[in-house]
């Protein structure tokens, strides 16, 4: 389970807060990559985040929504602070996802109410930031910070891809964000390519290059 031990140890030296910064949405053929920088007060963490924050993708999407839920509250009280970044499909076309999930990344932190002194960030790639930054891999089962940010980065994704279905009904979007699943395979198929398709995906370019 995370806890605070990376950001107690970089606290002892740093100069601010200890962001974590996590994204959801590398994978999907459709919608934008979305990335969270998330600070939190760990003298004042309410125990329902502290025994429930874990990697994202191990919670249901109640459970994902309860702590979002939370989280929001605890920055309302001035116990988190939470940045919110994306890119768009058009941004991953023309940057490619690696540098359009550093450029969400970069937004997220900038959302945040102060420049962090420092930054965890999960994976093992160092985006270019306005604060020294240290990757960790798997950190999202290992920082507060870095599991809070991927419960606030999945779970804005996932809204907005539910609202993307709302205005392009029959995808699917609502049930696979936009991951390449036989559904989405399908309804392609049938329906063609929209706007929030990222065309420089191989299974998306081939469709238009054959139409």
């Amino acid at each position: 389970m995370p806890d605070f031990s990376l950001e107690t140890e970089l606290l002892k030296t740093a100069s601010g807060p200890v962001c974590g910064i996590d994204e959801a949405g590398r994978g999907p053929w459709a919608g934008p990559v979305v990335a969270s920088a998330v600070v939190l007060d760990p003298d004042h963490l309410s125990p329902a985040l502290i025994d429930g924050l874990d990697d994202s993708k191990k919670l249901s999407a109640k459970k994902r929504d309860v702590l979002f839920d939370h989280l929001k509250s605890a920055e309302a009280n001035g116990l988190a602070w939470i940045g919110i970044g994306d890119a768009s499909s058009e941004e991953i076309d023309r940057l490619n996802i690696l540098q359009a999930t550093f450029l969400a990344m970069d937004r997220a932190v900038k959302g945040l109410a102060t420049c962090p002194a420092h930054a965890l960030v999960d994976g093992n790639c160092v985006p270019p930031l306005d604060c020294p930054a240290t990757t960790v891999i798997k950190g999202d089962q290992k920082s507060l910070s870095i599991a809070a940010a991927s419960i606030i980065a999945k779970v804005t994704r996932d809204r907005f891809m539910n609202a993307l279905s709302d205005r392009f009904p029959g995808y699917g979007f609502e049930r696979h964000a936009g991951y390449g699943t036989v559904i989405h395979r399908e309804a392609l198929e049938r329906l063609g390519v929209t706007p929030h398709h990222r065309k420089s995906f191989a299974p998306i370019h081939k469709i238009l290059c054959r139409d």
